[in-house]
């Protein structure tokens, strides 16, 4: 697949490479602005309307207007989707600052934001989803308000790179001895069939695929437990994954030197991948699929 490089702005659609903003803009001097990523799977988007209403939520606690009502955007997005010709897996970012004006701390007396969105391929994680992922433990040094999907991420920057020096798939925050989440995704522990992770609180983003492994363990009669556990715990736990837009549903086998049930993903997070999947519509895709 080959998308073609159209971005939707505040004012039109655009090439790729003709789309530019000002040096003083303020989602690039302040990391003053929200964003949203968007997951597509076989060219529609998944979880699209709830994106939407997180993007506003958090543009409402940074007071930020968006320039779009929720349904137009919707469209929007809808229309670039087409002009792109999305049919494979595929994520949108959505980006939405709060303008270019001369700088100054102070919001700009005129509402005047700045907002694009662009696609871009990007295939599942199938062979991390099926064997498991490595991770670390790091220090959670970010803000308090870390429910807001805000641009400034430089604290999870860092923590993924020590990832990736690491050779590990994820890096786990975690404050005051308890697990918050990681540095791009949400984690949870499985302890006698019962999912634990931190509650919705300022301290963590309340991922859409978070919200979902919720629904489906009520579905599946599993208790969910909304309860920071400590670090500790992990050499106790049964189960470990993470979820993500991008990721999906992912277990984790190993934390630090910590092999998690032997470093094998456990029966919890398979059924839980499984919800996801038909949810999705990917169960039905990936049984066509192996009968060709």
């Amino acid at each position: 697949m080959t998308l073609k490089p159209y971005v939707l702005t505040e004012k039109s659609f655009f090439l790729y490479q003709e789309v530019a903003y000002p040096l003083e803009e303020r989602g690039l001097q302040f990391g003053d602005g929200v964003y949203e990523v968007v997951r597509i799977y076989h060219g529609k988007y998944f979880l699209l309307q709830e994106h939407i209403d997180r993007l506003y939520r958090s543009a409402e606690a940074i007071r930020l207007a968006v320039p779009f009502e929720k349904e137009d955007l919707i469209e929007k997005l809808e229309q670039l989707r087409k002009m792109n010709d999305v049919k494979e897996d595929a994520i949108v970012y959505l980006q939405v600052t709060r303008g270019s004006f001369p700088r100054a701390h102070a919001f700009p007396a005129e509402n005047r934001p700045n907002l694009f969105a662009y696609i871009r391929e990007m295939p599942r994680k199938l062979q991390e989803a099926e064997n498991g992922v490595r991770a670390i433990l790091t220090r959670d040094v970010r803000w308090e308000y870390c429910y807001i999907k805000s641009l400034n991420l430089l604290a999870n920057v860092l923590a993924k790179q020590e990832a990736a020096e690491r050779g590990a798939f994820e890096a786990i925050f975690y404050r005051d001895g308890k697990i918050t989440e990681g540095s791009s995704s949400n984690i949870f522990l499985v302890q006698g069939g019962k999912v634990y992770t931190h509650p919705a609180t300022e301290r963590i983003l309340n991922g859409i695929t978070r919200m979902k492994v919720k629904q489906f363990c009520d579905l599946l009669h599993i208790p969910f437990i909304e309860e920071a556990f400590a670090t500790e715990d992990i050499a106790k736990a049964d189960e470990m994954f993470l979820t993500s837009t991008t990721a999906s549903i992912i277990p984790i086998i190993q934390v630090e030197e910590q092999l998690i049930a032997g470093g094998k993903p456990g029966e919890v997070t398979r059924k839980l991948q499984a919800a996801y999947e038909e949810a999705a519509g990917l169960a039905m895709k990936n049984k066509n699929a192996s009968r060709k």
